[in-house]
């Protein structure tokens, strides 16, 4: 699959990184396209396949959680999202499967952040850092040498960026912009790999 998401578990955080290319044969359509849904104030799903494989599932799985959270007034954990979503892809992959991979990244106060990995034949792990697509084959090595789950944000962002060049550097395929959030204590948002820019919001949180 061309696209291309990748995951890091650091210290109270989880960071996922998606490319924002969205191409359909050998045309570019957009390359603004979020890979990276918002599944609810603590959760955060990357996914590569597919276009419309990959909308569908990943919006069903966040309308499912709401639905849950409002029949049952509470939210699942990251681990019982992650087992949702591999039954479900289990299910239809015995009737009509979606060729989609997925990392599931989320927050919880008892345990801290982690990621599950997920592939399209509804194998699930978790892991400390993962990647799908065809820029995974160019990551692992990175991810396994730098890597760690002591890391601060500014640590795990200076992985990423070791792994966004590479992969911009090494596979044939057009990657020029990659979409990047983290999720931790404070919930989800999205952050910028330039470092001045980082800089920046640190020092306006520390003045207020």
């Amino acid at each position: 699959m061309s696209d291309c998401v990748i995951g890091i578990v650091g210290k109270d955080y989880v960071l996922l990184a998606a490319d924002a290319t969205a191409a359909f044969s050998i045309i570019l359509m957009k390359d603004n396209e979020d890979k990276i849904l918002k599944l609810d104030d603590n959760k955060l799903l990357a996914a590569s396949g597919e276009a419309g494989d990959r909308v569908q599932f990943t919006e069903y799985i966040q309308k499912n959680l709401s639905l849950y959270k409002f029949r049952n007034d509470r939210a699942l954990s990251t681990h019982g999202a992650a087992h949702f979503l591999r039954g479900e892809l289990a299910t239809a992959l015995r009737k009509n499967p979606y060729q989609v991979n997925m990392l599931l990244a989320g927050y919880d106060k008892e345990i801290g952040g982690s990621l599950y990995y997920v592939d399209y034949l509804a194998s699930m792990q978790k892991v400390p850092f993962g990647a799908h697509g065809y820029g995974s084959y160019f990551v692992w090595s990175i991810l396994d040498k730098y890597a760690h789950l002591d890391m601060d944000l500014d640590e795990g962002i200076d992985v990423l960026n070791k792994c966004i060049a590479e992969v911009q550097k090494r596979l044939l395929l057009s990657t020029p912009r990659f979409i990047v959030k983290v999720v931790d204590k404070n919930g989800t948002r999205e952050v910028s790999l330039d470092n001045s820019e980082r800089a920046k919001i640190q020092q306006d949180k520390m003045d207020a």
